[in-house]
């Protein structure tokens, strides 16, 4: 399972439904981060420095408001100014849109809170002047952005194009994926993971074996943790239209076994493969996953 929740110092506890009926997911990237970022200024071990760290002579893509003119006056060579919070990265989110996704219990379906977590992740990234990109994918790739400085708007219009539909494959858009990467970044993968453990870490591994870093968060509903039901009820697979008559209560301890053994398994497995792996409930504020994720990256930062 997931390490326990450490505090943001803080800490709006941002709820997910309320962001959910804005429907613009820049100005809820904007919001939730800079509120986020003021918030994170309290903390006295972790914040984005604006110190000088070093020049970086400039290659097409960069973004032309971070050239030191000055330099540029002396050497008429273009260099960009780097400082020690940019780290210059390319950040891609990996963003399943199959049809599971598509599963909501009360208000937000976990492809709603997966799509506004990508925006405030992508919009923190660009902030720190990272390459952004996206690719949105079910069991083929849907949509594709690739890394750029200049390429948040694209992304944002990529998750806002995002519905469920279709059969959930990682393995064939992932390794698609991997082959068309030349330059070695951080992948985040947001997916329900509804396949088998050594399934997850074969489509993974074309990604790994590159020299990339991988992170990977599984998002899933409340209730598909809980099986709140009561009722005598038919479900119904939405990927493969099966309908199955369901008995909650003789039904529900088999079940919840299944799954909590399926988590963790994904997170062992995942870390002997050096897979990042974060469980991401959709009921979970935002900020507190936004914390959870700054800790992750630090890490690997440091492990680099």
């Amino acid at each position: 399972m997931t390490s326990p929740v450490r505090t943001l110092p803080g800490s709006q506890f941002i709820d997910p439904n309320v962001l959910g009926r804005i429907g613009d997911l820049e100005l809820i990237a904007r919001w939730v981060v800079e509120g986020f970022i003021s918030g994170l200024h309290r903390s006295p071990h972790l914040g984005f420095s604006t110190d000088f760290a070093e020049h970086r002579q400039y290659v097409p893509g960069d973004d032309i408001r971070h050239i030191d003119w000055r330099v540029y006056a002396r050497t008429e060579r273009y260099y960009l100014k780097t400082f020690e919070a940019d780290t210059n990265t390319n950040f891609v989110v990996l963003l399943d849109v199959s049809a599971s996704m598509g599963f909501k219990h009360e208000r937000l379906s976990k492809l709603e809170y997966a799509k506004i977590l990508a925006a405030c992740l992508l919009y923190f990234s660009h902030r720190q002047r990272d390459r952004v990109g996206l690719v949105t994918f079910d069991d083929q790739l849907r949509d594709v952005v690739p890394a750029s400085a200049r390429h948040l708007q694209q992304c944002l219009h990529g998750l806002e194009r995002a519905v469920p539909l279709g059969k959930g494959d990682l393995s064939r858009p992932l390794s698609l994926i991997a082959e068309q990467q030349r330059r070695r970044g951080m992948y985040l993968l947001l997916s329900d993971l509804y396949e088998p453990p050594d399934k997850v870490i074969d489509a993974l591994a074309a990604l790994r074996d590159a020299g990339h870093d991988v992170m990977c968060m599984q998002v899933l509903d409340s209730a598909e943790r809980t099986f709140p039901w009561e009722d005598v009820t038919t479900f119904r697979d939405v990927e493969s239209g099966v309908r199955v008559p369901v008995v909650p209560g003789k039904l529900r301890q088999e079940y919840l076994a299944a799954i909590q053994s399926h988590v963790a398994t994904l997170e062992k497995r995942l870390g002997e493969h050096r897979v990042d792996y974060t469980l991401v409930d959709t009921s979970q504020p935002l900020d507190r996953v936004l914390f959870e994720y700054l800790l992750r990256r630090e890490r690997m930062r440091t492990v680099r």
